[in-house]
């Protein structure tokens, strides 16, 4: 009998040659992490800066993604870096928070130069949280830039803010048995001096697992009062359908210091994305907008293929993390406890 767990000591990943650091993203030199958050609508977004510069590259896997500037980040595109990451809530309406973020660059003078104009290059992607808390209030201009304006190098805050403020896991039977997520950041140290990193938004159809172990941490619930977890894998193959809807994605970004091209990017994040395979059940669904973006700041030299093993376990303890530091929240449980406003 799977039953909700209650957050214990802080978890030694299951690395065998590697070490860790402790602040998340913010852990490669030229990132900064901002979150602006609306507990009353639980909506909000998260904007990972590089300002002066990140190669990048991205994986798409979900079926119902919502995105803008993408192309931006492919090898055959004219820029050859961007300025920011935006994660959003609010489902389509949130990419508006990505022009709050371009306006914040501009007015820094940060962005491609094109002769007569600075134009920030600002990939963004969303998640749908409209189900939980005021559907018709989402992130905006305003919002977007508030975070890139709070964005600093200090560690990460993780759980119900940002982008993972209305974030939620295990639908199957709908938000009345769901769980809060939230966003979760994990570093792995390759050796003293280069660094792979991850953050994520998780807002899954399916239920988390934690991969040391292979339990269910958080997930589906078998009834609305119940903490016991239902493992929505196995309620699938029984036949349940109840709460299938495009109502989900999970937005992760993976950066390192070392230097990339930008095909040598998007292969980082394709290998990433094994992460959240290795942690949530099922993945990549039609029911969900999974991807993952991938910065590459500095000039470390590294193997791209260990790069690969290291994101992927980044990104697998960093889901772990969203929903162990989730509260519960807007009726819906968490793991970290009550939230406290």
């Amino acid at each position: 009998m799977n039953l909700i767990t209650k957050p214990g000591k802080p978890r030694n990943p299951r690395s065998r040659c590697y070490h860790t650091t402790t602040k998340g993203l913010t852990d490669i030199a030229g990132i900064r992490v901002g979150h602006a958050s609306d507990y009353d609508a639980m909506t909000g977004c998260t904007v990972i800066l590089c300002e002066a510069g990140a190669v990048g590259g991205v994986d798409i896997r979900g079926a119902a993604t919502g995105t803008e500037e993408i192309d931006a980040l492919r090898p055959e595109h004219i820029t050859d870096r961007v300025h920011a990451i935006v994660l959003a809530g609010g489902s389509a309406f949130g990419l508006e928070a990505a022009s709050g973020v371009r306006r914040y660059l501009e007015h820094r003078g940060i962005g491609f130069q094109t002769g007569l104009a600075v134009v920030p290059i600002v990939p963004c992607a969303i998640l749908y949280d409209l189900a939980i808390g005021k559907a018709h209030v989402r992130p905006t201009r305003e919002m977007g830039e508030s975070a890139a304006a709070a964005a600093t190098d200090n560690p990460v805050q993780q759980g119900a803010v940002g982008a993972g403020t209305g974030a939620t896991v295990g639908k199957i039977f709908g938000m009345a048995q769901a769980m809060k997520s939230g966003i979760g950041s994990h570093t792995v140290s390759l050796s003293e001096s280069v660094r792979v990193s991850a953050l994520v938004a998780v807002n899954a159809f399916g239920d988390v697992r934690d991969p040391q172990t292979g339990h269910l941490i958080a997930g589906a619930r078998r009834a609305p009062d119940s903490s016991e977890l239902a493992d929505t894998e196995t309620e699938m193959k029984r036949g349940a359908r109840g709460g299938f809807g495009r109502q989900n994605t999970t937005l992760a970004v993976v950066a390192t210091n070392a230097k990339l091209s930008k095909v040598a990017a998007s292969r980082l994040a394709q290998m990433a994305n094994l992460g959240m395979a290795r942690t949530i059940f099922p993945v990549h669904t039609a029911f969900d907008g999974d991807l993952c973006f991938a910065l590459s700041l500095g000039n470390e030299s590294a193997d791209l293929n260990t790069l690969g093993v290291a994101a992927a376990e980044a990104l697998a303890e960093s889901i772990v993390m969203a929903v162990r530091n989730a509260p519960t929240l807007g009726g819906v449980p968490g793991l970290a406890g009550v939230q406290k406003k």
